[in-house]
């Protein structure tokens, strides 16, 4: 690919500058999963111990909203830019820092005193994610071959979409069966362990620039970024019309317009080349995973209410419901490499978001009172199957569309696409729900008194609060909830299916090339010093459309 990029030269890995051998990937593999996974079970691990904390802490519901929503809001913000300076400064560094700092913020959140004291210590636990995320990913990048690279993204694509279940889990788990503040034990020990192999396995790699690090556009890049989650956060708690959250849109809007300006006048010296997504593989990866991850999590939304409201469910029981998703996601992602490499990158993207759209069309088909579970478990199985499919060679495009010094800046982009799709799926697919509840129980709340009609009409968690004010109507109200919770959960997976069916023509016009599986190339010392375990140019770099004559040897 031509990336008009200064000549470059990475630092040498651990081990004497060798390509690492198939145990140490492997032990690298494992490290930087073990990494990932303490810091996605982080992200929606506190969801369940919501309750627990407004009673210790005697504290309002939104400041129990601001507890969970600032970490991500923190982790989205800086994924940009403390990528680029885990890029400048070196992997390992940044890595080994990040950790330390993630699992000191889990142990002051475990004890906090008070609410302040948490919301500072998830601040700082989020700052520190945004340091690990995007180096997890760049160090499979920059470290494994060309052959084997494929699969590590399908399983660091694994972890990063089925984790979150998997930590929610262990998290109801705990909170069952012990406190809620063991939530926090879960992450400090992955943590801990991550730290250990980090420092026995993790070799470091460090690109030099000939530009300085692009301050302006990092500062900018957060500030849209934090303007724009604060919006799809905030809109469906203090409402999309409140001057708060119109004052967070404009500012996010302004400065992403700005940001793209400022990267267009910086070119070769952009934080992020903006001129790349004028190719299909950034392009269609990155929007490929922003409605992939949607549609994952505001299925997650709904999910959740149904097995706890519409069946009776514990936190517990429900999360253990979401497993079989999860497990068909990360099974399937680890699987996507090999059929890509026997039908093409495009191909493969295509018949994932196929049986995702598929998956959504059964559940809005099936979906009923009567029917419970079963009524939805063979569309979380598709979507599952088709969400591993989609995400795998969407990151990976994503991460071969930027040049080798530019690593944690691609890992980076993938992570805000991702942090984006999640909080824009759970704010419209939320909001979906919400109205379609509230525009079908209307016509059911005949005989209900006015007072606990108007309390249900606010949710189905509320109708059911409120039932046995009802007195001789209150079955007929939960029936009435139950059904109407259905009908909005109808309305929005169809909706879903046709935001799918829409990726799906994009995929298939525009997206990524089905390429040809490489053929492993010996290891050559560099003559100008780059470390010998980094691969050959890939041959098939015009994959994002750029003519051969424009190629550039780094």
């Amino acid at each position: 690919m031509s990336t008009n990029q200064p000549p470059l030269e990475a630092a040498a890995p651990a081990g004497g500058g060798s390509t690492p051998d198939p145990r140490q990937l492997r032990a690298i593999l494992i490290t930087v999963s073990v990494a990932l996974m303490a810091v996605i079970a982080s992200v929606s691990g506190l969801n369940v111990a919501q309750t627990h904390m407004a009673v210790e802490f005697g504290a309002s519901q939104t400041t129990v909203l601001w507890i969970i929503n600032v970490y991500t809001l923190a982790l989205a913000a800086l994924l940009l830019p403390l990528g680029a300076l885990g890029d400048r400064l070196g992997r390992k560094p940044m890595l080994i820092t990040g950790l330390i700092v993630f699992g000191t913020a889990g142990v002051v959140a475990g004890l906090a005193p008070s609410a302040g004291v948490m919301i500072a210590a998830r601040v700082a636990a989020g700052i520190s994610a945004a340091m690990i995320m995007p180096i997890t990913l760049a160090v499979i990048t920059s470290t494994f071959p060309e052959e084997e690279r494929g699969k590590a993204i399908g399983v660091w694509t694994g972890v990063a979409g089925g984790g979150g279940i998997l930590g929610m889990f262990l998290s109801a788990l705990l909170v069952d069966v012990a406190d809620w503040r063991r939530l926090f034990v879960l992450p400090v020990v992955l943590v801990v362990i991550a730290l250990a192999m980090t420092l026995k396995s993790v070799p470091n790699s460090r690109e030099r620039s000939a530009h300085p690090f692009d301050a302006i556009g990092a500062l900018v890049s957060t500030i849209a970024v934090i303007g724009l989650v604060f919006v799809l956060q905030e809109g469906p708690e203090r409402g999309w019309t409140a001057p708060i959250t119109l004052i967070s849109l404009a500012v996010g809007v302004v400065a992403a317009i700005t940001f793209v300006a400022w990267e267009l006048h910086r070119r070769d010296a952009s934080l992020l080349d903006v001129r790349l997504f004028r190719e299909r593989g950034l392009a269609s990866g990155s929007i490929t995973l922003l409605v992939v991850f949607g549609v994952q999590a505001g299925i997650a939304v709904v999910l959740f209410p149904f097995f706890q409201a519409v069946l009776g469910w514990s936190g517990l029981l429900s999360t253990v419901a979401m497993m079989p998703m999860a497990v068909m996601m990360m099974m399937t992602s680890g699987l996507a490499p090999k059929m890509a490499a026997t039908i093409g990158t495009r191909s493969t993207m295509a018949v994932g978001v196929v049986l995702a759209t598929l998956g959504l069309a059964l559940m809005a088909l099936f979906m009923s009172v009567d029917g419970g579970y079963l009524s939805i478990l063979a569309g979380m199985l598709a979507m599952g199957i088709g969400m591993g499919l989609s995400m795998t060679p969407s990151t990976e495009v994503i991460t071969s569309s930027l040049p080798r010094d530019k690593q944690g800046v691609a890992s980076a982009l993938n992570d805000v696409t991702r942090e984006f799709g999640t909080a824009l799926g759970v704010a419209v697919l939320g909001a979906l729900l919400a109205n379609g509840y509230r525009s079908t129980i209307d016509s059911r709340l005949d005989g209900i008194p006015t007072g606990v009609a108007n309390t249900a009409r606010e949710g189905i968690a509320n109708a059911i609060e409120v039932a046995p004010q009802a007195g001789s109507h209150a079955q007929d109200l939960i029936h009435a909830a139950q059904q109407s919770f259905v009908d909005g959960w109808r309305q929005a997976m169809w909706i879903g299916a046709v935001v799918m069916a829409v990726l799906l023509v994009h995929v298939a016009l525009r997206g990524a090339k089905n390429t040809a599986p490489l053929q492993p190339a010996p290891y050559t010392p560099s003559a100008c010093g780059r470390s010998t375990h980094e691969p050959p140019t890939r041959p098939d770099r015009t994959v994002i459309g750029l003519p051969p004559e424009r190629e550039q040897t780094r």
